[in-house]
């Protein structure tokens, strides 16, 4: 088995220019690359760029698309780290067969043979990066030396993209396809702050190697930036254009194309087939942008001002029918920041005909036991409820529209018709009290049975909004690209206060522990449907 070493031995050698496409006749070849960089749970294909390649299949224009995050995590699970202990030879020596077990469903059955299969691919990944001060595993990748919250460490990131642990991988993978085609432009789609110093990497490399190319960088991770106030990193001379919000209409424009605004099908051609870490294909889908509900304080949908762009829901299922036909999935991810009550209605009279899951707002409407029992007849397999409190009075607050009384009826319906529920708190808001807390402890006892899964997490402040305004803040962690500030709690509920609650009352309360231990580790929320469906 290749190891890390040997891997490095074969790129010591200068970049050649032979890529560059200036010199290359681009003929019919792919006028795009989109780019999936790593690190995000290798579980499902990536949205964002299905829609793109949706719309530029609609527009004619040919396109390859590279799950990076796939390939270098498969890539980097099969190299043997150096100076390994006993434990993590023999993690190597099986992770074919621990990559394996994750597209078995019998393996969602035995919570322990996942268990060990997760945890054995993670210390192989952890390992490999230990040399050089990077901790990875299959949904992270942190440098010691470098920070994806600082513009001159995402620089640092795009000159030396040699340092990261990707490198072997993605520079041969890069060079392949550009010995096959001459793409134009390269689409990036950058989510999370896990996958930035690796997508400045990518890009860094890519540049080397055909500097003529055009960069777009897109995603939910540049929205945030590019909409924050008195935003001035531009990254000239690495990125040609940075997009915020969706970016079909802005990609098309550099390719001299129109978007037409119609919602093309998004298209999964390239990585349907392609082995990821779930038993059979999770297509993700997003019936909207934005949230329909945009009210709650902090919200960073309504900060940065990204409206609420929902599909026809008659289109929704026809497009899920359509998708359901050509790639027979077996689950669908409704990918919204919450599935609208016209949506919800409409799948329970149009079953697109496979398990499906997503989040959903705590309505009258899902309190409603019929209504349950038509989601789940339509195929609705798991929801996701943003709860966030037991206290009436800090949901009120927050702006949340949620009432206690209908969660319980909720909860008591989605569970009398087999619906499981991903149940999501969040402690330390600054209308909490160590009482408010003490408060959504007895709600989650109380409706132990009906929670199959828990959320637990700390408030962090959005960095900007108005919302924000009349708390005394300070820096949540170094970085001119922080999204969040730390602030002094009005009531004097620290974080540390918040997490010793967690971790010495909330979580050790016996109804409690019950539900935390059967939370998928690492996959979480995009597992859970699996264990659910098997638990039936």
């Amino acid at each position: 088995m290749e190891t890390i070493a040997d891997q490095r031995d074969q790129t010591k050698r200068q970049y050649r220019d032979d890529y560059s496409l200036k010199n290359r006749n681009p003929g019919n070849s792919p006028k795009v690359l989109l780019i999936h960089p790593p690190v995000v749970r290798p579980c499902e294909p990536p949205p964002g760029l299905a829609r793109l390649a949706g719309a530029l299949a609609r527009s004619g224009i040919a396109y390859d698309l590279i799950d990076a995050n796939l390939e270098g995590l498969r890539w980097l699970c099969g190299l043997t780290p150096e100076a390994s202990d006993t434990w993590t030879r023999r993690a190597a020596g099986q992770a074919d067969k621990s990559l394996n077990l994750l597209a078995l469903p019998d393996a969602y059955r035995s919570g322990g043979r996942y268990r060990q299969a997760v945890s054995a691919l993670n210390r192989v990944l952890d390992k490999n990066g230990h040399e050089m001060g990077i901790h990875a595993s299959l949904t992270d990748y942190q440098d010691a030396s470098l920070s994806p919250a600082r513009s001159s460490d995402l620089i640092k990131a795009f000159n030396t993209p040699e340092t990261n642990l990707f490198f072997p991988y993605f520079e041969r993978r890069i060079k392949d396809v550009l010995a096959e085609s001459t793409p134009r432009v390269v689409g990036v789609s950058l989510n999370f702050l896990s996958q930035a110093l690796c997508a400045f990497a990518i890009i860094g490399c890519l540049k080397r190697l055909a500097p003529d190319v055009c960069v777009v960088l897109g995603g939910g991770l540049v929205t945030s930036w590019l909409r924050q106030s008195g935003w001035a990193t531009s990254f000239e001379g690495m990125v040609d254009h940075m997009v915020a919000g969706p970016g079909e209409d802005p990609l098309l424009a550099v390719l001299g194309k129109r978007y037409t605004g119609e919602p093309a099908l998004p298209d999964y051609s390239e990585v349907a087939s392609l082995s990821y870490l779930s038993p059979g294909l999770v297509l993700p889908y997003s019936a909207s942008n934005g949230c329909y509900w945009r009210r709650c304080a902090f919200c960073p949908e309504k900060a940065e001002g990204n409206p609420y762009r929902p599909i026809p829901v008659s289109r929704v299922i026809s497009q899920l029918i359509t998708l359901k036909e050509k790639y027979r999935p077996a689950l669908i991810h409704l990918t919204d920041n919450a599935l609208s009550p016209a949506l919800l209605k409409a799948l329970s009279l149009n079953p697109p005909g496979v398990p499906w899951y997503g989040f959903a707002r705590i309505t009258p409407q899902l309190a409603d036991p019929d209504f349950c029992m038509a989601l789940k007849r339509s195929g609705c397999a798991m929801l996701q409820l943003g709860l966030e409190s037991g206290s009436q009075k800090v949901l009120d607050a927050f702006g949340k529209g949620v009432d206690l009384t209908v969660a319980g009826k909720a909860l008591a319906g989605l569970k009398q018709a087999q619906i499981a529920t991903y149940v999501y708190l969040l402690f330390g808001t600054p209308w909490e009290k160590e009482e408010d807390a003490e408060l959504t402890l007895d709600f989650t006892v109380r409706h132990c049975e009906e929670i199959m899964f828990l959320n637990m997490a700390l408030f962090n402040l959005p960095a900007h909004g108005t919302a924000s305004e009349s708390l005394d803040t300070q820096s949540f962690y170094k970085g001119d690209l922080s999204l969040y500030r730390a602030f002094a709690h009005p009531a004097g509920w620290q974080r540390r206060d918040v997490r010793r609650f967690l971790d010495k009352k909330f979580k050790r309360h016996p109804a409690i522990a019950a539900i935390v231990r059967k939370d998928p580790p690492v996959f979480t929320s995009s597992h859970a449907p699996f264990f659910a469906m098997t638990a039936q």
